[in-house]
């Protein structure tokens, strides 16, 4: 599949679930272009932020040097962890479109308070 991908000139992802560890996805690391840790089990929003998938965001970031994206329960106080876990991209969506003011709900988000 990450042949296929490459073979249309576009960014290959993957991702991983909060059971999932880190060794699962090792042997693909070195041909994608950003893994996403998810911090939630998939499924609805709104769910609470899982936070012992830190320490995974760290590790992945002890030997991935590319995009590290986490999704799930990203509010301002989790997007400040896992900012400094490694993370620098960050997915959040009732942080955001849960309030009325997008604009502030985002400057708290990139750590602005």
């Amino acid at each position: 599949m990450i042949k296929l991908v490459r073979y249309f000139k576009k960014k290959v992802g993957v991702s991983i679930r909060p059971k999932t560890a880190i060794s699962a996805i090792e042997p693909i690391l070195q041909m994608v272009d950003m893994v996403l840790v998810m911090t939630v089990e998939p499924g609805f929003a709104g769910q609470e932020f899982i936070l012992n998938c830190l320490p995974k965001i760290e590790e992945l970031r002890k030997i991935f040097k590319k995009d590290i994206q986490v999704d799930g329960g990203i509010n301002a106080s989790t997007a400040s962890e896992v900012r400094g876990a490694g993370a620098n991209v960050i997915v959040a969506g009732t942080a955001v479109f849960g309030t009325k003011d997008y604009k502030e709900a985002i400057r708290k988000l990139r750590g602005g308070e």
